[in-house]
């Protein structure tokens, strides 16, 4: 990618093949988590950060280092604790020997910074993120710093333990791009897991694409075009998930509150990235569909009866998607 192309077309085509390419490298060291793996890549292309949710020990921390290292972008990984402070993350000012204050980078000067269990500390913590996310800059006495470009915060969360964790407040869940879901490995793939991991292998990926590709890429994504049609059907499932919507009975009978218009807008974004790696020039409605999942089950709030019902906020999309 790290050529020029006459056209876009053109550069299409060598994105699809370069993730192909991506994925197998990838694939070497994560087994299996490839629906993962293609939304977390997408939400990369598209300039948009994502949230992982599972349980430990599928590889969360392994599989965003790797695809950090196929990137060829600096990575760095804070560990979310209950007595993290905000300066531990964006950094602070220090005072040297002559009495100056020097500026200290925190490790959100990165490409690509894991939030590691992200709910497990103070939402004072939790909100250091936010100018960083929606910015791409950080304020310190009042001095504002720009963050290296391309920048993407990939953040963890455990959904079995709750005991100690804070909950991030809606303002921040609407910064990720993707709520993304890691389920367990299938019995073939977790026997590769064990064969891997307890013998005395050592390996790693190639470089595939650098940062100067990604960026030229995202500006790809954005130049795809869409049918009129797509940009309605994205518009009206995320119209529709709201309460009080004329025509939405989904939504007035299980959600107590909808998604925003930035749902909309990672709808259209991700259906346009989900064509181009598979080999698309535009988007369809199959590639709205594709992703609307990890787009709006951290966007909708269900009620007393769904929750009574045990209707999961999948269930609400797909049926919002058949409606």
């Amino acid at each position: 990618m790290s050529r020029t192309f006459s056209n876009d077309v053109e550069a299409a085509d060598a994105l699809a093949a370069q993730y192909r390419e991506l994925k197998r490298e990838i694939a070497q060291v994560v087994v299996g988590q490839e629906d993962v793996v293609r939304l977390v890549l997408t939400a990369i292309f598209c300039q948009g950060h994502s949230l992982l949710v599972g349980v430990p020990g599928l590889a969360k921390t392994l599989l965003v280092q790797t695809i950090a290292n196929a990137l060829e972008l600096q990575f760095k990984r804070v560990q979310f604790t209950p007595d993290l402070m905000p300066s531990d993350i964006v950094g602070a000012e220090t005072l040297d020997k002559e009495r100056n204050f020097h500026f200290v980078k925190g490790p959100i000067f990165a490409n690509i910074v894991l939030a590691d269990e992200i709910n497990r500390t103070p939402p004072k913590t939790q909100a250091a993120l936010l100018e960083a996310m929606q910015e791409y800059a950080v304020t310190i006495s009042g001095q504002r710093y720009v963050l290296p470009r391309p920048f993407f915060v990939l953040a963890t969360q455990n959904p079995i333990e709750q005991e100690g964790t804070y909950p991030l407040p809606e303002a921040q869940l609407d910064r990720f791009m993707f709520n993304i879901l890691l389920n367990y490995p299938s019995y073939d793939q977790e026997v590769s897991i064990v064969k891997n991991t307890t013998a005395d292998l050592t390996g790693g990926v190639r470089k595939i694409l650098s940062g100067e590709d990604i960026a030229h890429i995202q500006h790809l994504v954005r130049r795809v075009p869409v049918a009129d049609n797509v940009v309605e059907y994205a518009v009206r499932l995320t119209h529709f998930t709201r309460p009080g919507t004329e025509g939405s009975a989904v939504a007035n009978e299980y959600l107590e509150w909808g998604a925003g218009p930035r749902a909309s807008q990672f709808l259209v974004l991700g259906a346009k990235c989900n064509a181009l790696i598979n080999g698309k020039y535009s988007p369809d409605i199959e590639d709205v569909q594709a992703i609307a999942k990890p787009v709006l089950r951290h966007r909708i709030i269900r009620n007393f009866k769904a929750e009574a019902d045990g209707v999961t906020v999948d269930d609400i999309i797909n049926k919002l998607m058949n409606s």
